[in-house]
């Protein structure tokens, strides 16, 4: 009978599977989890990792948190794996916004969750690559948040 492996202090950080910005990521969320859990202010904690955020995308970030927030009623901002996120009146995340640096990517990403309502036959987006905001790119993730809420 084999020994079972003795466990190491921190699973995440033992991991090949995941890279280092994925393995930050989920250690942010579990301390996310403990500040929800002791009451703090999510918006506030939004509104921080916004201002932490590279000049292009932080602008991005401020128009698109106004945007959700005055489209959809009833949402929550929160933090979600290091991202400002909105969740619905039952915890579960609705959409997010990850700012380019966050993976090294060429864009910033406005995603949906399932939650959403998005649906359009078979095939929809849930993700949206966003350079920069001009009235008409606000337009549309005010029409599209306001969809997602249905």
């Amino acid at each position: 009978m084999a020994k079972k492996k003795a466990a190491t202090k921190s699973p995440v950080k033992a991991s090949k599977v995941f890279s280092e910005a994925e393995r930050d990521a989920m250690v942010e969320r579990a301390k996310e989890v403990k500040a929800e859990r002791a009451g703090a202010d999510l918006e506030e904690q939004v509104l921080a990792k916004i201002a932490e955020m590279d000049p292009s995308d932080r602008a991005m970030a401020r128009k698109i948190h106004a945007i959700v927030m005055a489209s959809a009623p009833g949402i929550t901002a929160r933090l979600w794996y290091g991202m400002p996120a909105y969740s619905t009146k039952d915890g579960k995340t609705l959409c997010f916004f990850q700012d380019a640096k966050k993976f090294k990517a060429r864009y910033a990403t406005f995603g949906f969750n399932d939650v959403a309502k998005l649906d359009d036959g078979d095939v929809w987006a849930t993700g949206f690559a966003v350079k920069r905001l001009t009235p008409a790119g606000e337009e549309k993730i005010r029409a599209i948040v306001k969809k997602a809420v249905g």
